[in-house]
């Protein structure tokens, strides 16, 4: 009897352990394709309304920008890359690995613009392993330096958005499902977690954590700082080639808004380079502001110098690291 009782409670004991595991197997199993299906989906909904699009009016918006205007948005787009390429440049400071700072920076533009236009996975998260692994980097050293680029843009992505929102500036569409006063505490809320950040930093400095095996520790405050500012201006940058683009007929602090918010919404949305999705946010929130052809033709052009463009010659750069690794082998990862 008592075999049998403990056969069974055993028995039962494990069966929730089965369960969860066999939950956790078909939710990897199937993640692989459901979150593909719903980028499809999405996709195929805003392809769905593409004929309702003043396509001809965009064209000929195109067709009315200077090339001067042009070359300054360009202008404005590269020094946006270039800036990002110093996050990597950040999280060199704290993990003082021994890489150049000319190839640290080379590794973060490359995969900034991989990242655009194939996605985190690829250009983010792959693409910087690969070549910080070819440089002769440690995997805990390029989990420390991926999670500092990561951090420092989203820091100062909340920073900023936050300080819109909680200022009034972007006044959510009538039909949104949150009215002004919840925008603003979101915004106060944003502000409070960058800062947050910082007196973390502050306090815990020196402080190490062990996650599966690798050592991880925050960055000084100051550098915390940097990364805000850096980051802040980043995106400032971002908006201001919208800006030039949409011919200055909106309010700056509406059309970095609509950027940020379409920036979240692409990250959201499994669809690489955000296809579409861009298109759509600025179709959504500022179509009664200005005329649609307009409006197309700015987005058209924002994505043209700000993801194609770039991406051109990341791929440039990306052969000429490949190129550098293969006749370096890891000479320039000694101290």
């Amino acid at each position: 009897m008592n075999g049998n009782a403990a056969t069974a409670s055993a028995s039962t004991s494990t069966e929730p352990s089965r369960e969860s595991a066999t939950s956790a197997s078909l939710w990897q199993r199937s993640r692989r394709w459901v979150l593909p299906l719903v980028g499809i989906a999405i996709l195929g909904l805003l392809l769905s309304h593409a004929h309702k699009v003043d396509w001809a009016g965009a064209w000929h918006a195109l067709q009315r920008y200077s090339p001067w205007l042009l070359l300054g948005v360009l202008g404005l787009a590269t020094a946006s890359h270039a800036l990002y390429g110093c996050f990597d440049l950040i999280g060199r400071r704290h993990t003082r690995h021994a890489l150049p700072r000319w190839r640290t920076w080379a590794i973060a533009v490359t995969s900034y613009a991989f990242n655009l236009n194939l996605g985190s996975l690829v250009g983010g998260v792959a693409m910087r392993a690969r070549l910080y692994a070819r440089a002769g980097l440690d995997e805990t050293t390029v989990a420390q330096i991926v999670g500092i680029s990561l951090a420092t843009n989203w820091l100062g992505y909340g920073l900023l958005a936050g300080g819109l929102f909680a200022a009034g500036a972007i006044a959510p569409p009538s039909r949104a499902p949150i009215g002004p006063g919840a925008l603003r505490v979101i915004g106060v809320v944003m502000i409070l977690l960058a800062v947050a950040y910082v007196v973390a930093c502050a306090v815990l400095r020196g402080r190490e954590w062990r996650v599966r095996h690798r050592r991880l520790k925050l960055p000084s405050a100051r550098l915390a700082l940097v990364q805000l500012a850096l980051s802040a201006s980043n995106w400032a940058l971002m908006g201001s080639a919208m800006y030039l683009l949409l011919g200055q007929q909106v309010p700056y602090t509406t059309t970095l808004g609509v950027l940020l918010a379409a920036s979240i919404v692409g990250v959201i949305t499994p669809i690489p380079a955000g296809l579409g999705v861009l298109e759509a946010v600025y179709l959504a929130l500022l179509s009664g502001s200005v005329k649609q052809g307009a409006l197309m033709g700015a987005v058209l052009a924002y994505r043209a110098l700000y993801y194609l463009l770039p991406l051109a010659g990341g791929i440039v750069l990306y052969l000429f690291l490949e190129r550098y690794s293969a006749s370096h082998p890891l000479a320039d990862a000694q101290p």
